[in-house]
């Protein structure tokens, strides 16, 4: 099963990545104006292409099997300032304006919630809004 639409029109700037074997690439979310790491997803080509020709973040869900709309049922959307490529070809580092200031599923800010801490996962970040309320 292909998990990528491209056609001959695809961008050339996609032949430059370094795409695992699946054909996705690890994709990092991070605040524009802060620097804090927000949340990390995959995209497959179709998914970058369509970010970088639309100035937000689009995603490939692996539990889905489809392309995906960061905020697309939450409302919780990304404007990408700009896209940056690591030194191998093979992850992204995207700078965006998290719309409501909350990137995770579970009504944080940051997917990277929790912290190592004598030996234990602790939370070390609050709920901003209960998920019931944002996924109805």
């Amino acid at each position: 099963m292909s998990n990528s639409t491209e056609t001959s029109t695809s961008p050339a700037f996609l032949d430059e990545i370094r795409w695992s074997e699946d054909g996705l690439l690890p994709a990092i979310a991070q605040d524009a104006d802060d620097g804090r790491i927000l949340m990390m997803a995959w995209m497959n080509p179709e998914a970058l292409a369509l970010t970088a020709a639309e100035g937000y973040a689009v995603y490939w869900s692996r539990s889905r099997g489809k392309l995906w709309r960061k905020g697309e049922s939450s409302g919780h959307q990304q404007r990408v300032r700009e896209i940056q490529l690591d030194c191998d070809g093979d992850v992204i580092v995207l700078q965006v304006e998290q719309a409501g200031a909350i990137a995770c599923h579970t009504g944080r800010r940051s997917c990277f919630f929790r912290v190592l801490k004598d030996g234990e996962w602790q939370v070390a970040e609050p709920v901003l809004k209960n998920p019931d309320e944002i996924y109805r």
